[in-house]
């Protein structure tokens, strides 16, 4: 069965991203080597702070678009309800 994740990461300025992916150990390596979207190459943002697995890409995109659409303390309140510290969750992923 596949799955999609919905995440949120960060950068030292605490700036916020919302993306989606089918492999999530790939888009967070991207991120933080620079390899993603402009805005994430630009601000820096390379920490997981928050993600969703999902088994539906439709559910997915859609997850992504309600938070894209979010106020800013919506997302955070969203981050801190699983990682009230702002951990970054891949931080021992290419070890």
């Amino acid at each position: 069965m596949q799955e999609y994740f919905v995440y949120i990461m960060t950068n030292n300025s605490k700036t916020l991203y919302t993306g989606v992916t089918n492999n999530i150990t790939r888009r967070v390596y991207e991120h933080r080597n620079k390899l993603g979207s402009n805005f994430t190459k630009k601000y820096k943002i390379t920490k997981l702070i928050y993600f969703e697995t999902v088994t539906d890409v439709n559910v997915a995109i859609e997850r992504e678009k309600q938070i894209k659409g979010w106020v800013r303390q919506k997302k955070i309140e969203l981050i801190e309800s699983d990682n009230p510290n702002w951990t970054d969750l891949s931080a021992d992923w290419y070890d």
